[in-house]
């Protein structure tokens, strides 16, 4: 596949190719947008550095447990276990995650209009954004697998055609993160580096990526360069706490061997002014579960009512 002349970060390629510097700002915001939000100059400081920021108790127990019985509801519903945008565990009916789920849940919809959180998308994106993707993810005790280490922005770039690195992801727990039920960990600093992966990208990869990522993997000797030079952090808390971090953040988590489920609220928001454009990989564009191309007008605030009924 010959590389477009407007992509910036070319991957997916025939044979390995060194890892370079990110092309774009980690912060995009300057000035009033920057200081005018609810995240302190230390937050954003910490995040700049290390490419994630995490906050506990950002949501109250009440809600948490609103949003802990939809789950047990989507559990239950035939109609979304067949779904496409659920996804299930590697060979087991146990459900690994249902993507969209914005468009589902009128509560998670709220949640992601919070007017608190759009502040804080403005400070990091310097702009208005728009939801590229919406999940919950499920990891049962016991039997949850694990995810394998990647950059959502490799993926995002190559399969959904997003242009640049201006995008930021935020995971709510829904149960407390644990050392041992498989939680989050990140390699703090390497969203400063773009790790370019190898392997053509079969059509619909999507179908079997998301039970198992074998494509867009960062090769081991990068890993392990950045692992060496950085650490590993799995930031910990009870339900409730929140967890931002940069769209080229490498990350991935354990296995959940523990009795101890592990679930969490995820949504992506994207620049409105780093639209999708045709895959880099050369495909056709995923499913709209996956890279939303249809609803990509700026989210507006929800009313102090609307925020009152997430509860």
């Amino acid at each position: 596949m010959e590389t477009r002349s407007d992509d910036f970060y070319p991957t997916r390629l025939e044979r390995p190719t060194p890892s370079f510097e990110r092309r774009d700002p980690v912060i995009h915001s300057t000035g009033d947008d920057r200081t005018n939000g609810p995240l302190s100059e230390t937050e954003l400081a910490q995040y700049e550095r290390d490419g994630f920021l995490a906050i506990n108790n950002f949501l109250d127990q009440a809600t948490v447990q609103k949003f802990r019985e939809d789950l047990r509801a989507y559990e239950d519903d035939d109609s979304i276990l067949r779904s496409e945008g659920t996804i299930t565990e590697p060979g087991k009916q146990e459900i690994r995650s249902i993507f969209g789920i914005h468009e589902l849940s009128d509560r998670f919809d709220r949640l992601t209009r919070d007017p608190k959180i759009l502040a804080m998308v403005r400070q990091l994106l310097g702009s208005d954004a728009y939801i590229h993707q919406s999940r919950i993810n499920f990891k049962p005790g016991f039997h949850g697998k694990g995810f394998d280490w990647h950059s959502d922005f490799e993926t995002w770039h190559a399969e959904d055609g997003m242009p640049r690195m201006r995008a930021v992801s935020f995971s709510i727990a829904l149960t407390d993160n644990t050392p041992f039920n498989g939680p989050l960990m990140l390699i703090p600093g390497s969203h400063k580096t773009f790790v370019p992966c190898v392997g053509r990208t079969p059509e619909d990869n999507y179908q079997s990526s998301l039970k198992k990522q074998e494509l867009g993997v960062p090769n081991d000797r990068d890993l392990k360069r950045m692992a060496d030079e950085f650490g590993i952090k799995a930031p910990t808390g009870a339900a409730g706490s929140l967890i931002i971090f940069e769209c080229n953040t490498l990350h991935a988590s354990n296995a959940n061997m523990s009795p101890w489920p592990r679930s969490n609220l995820f949504f992506v928001y994207n620049s409105v002014e780093n639209q999708l454009e045709q895959p880099y990989c050369g495909n056709k564009p995923r499913p709209d579960f996956l890279g939303n191309r249809t609803n990509t007008e700026a989210l507006q605030p929800v009313t102090e009512d609307d925020v009152r009924k997430t509860g």
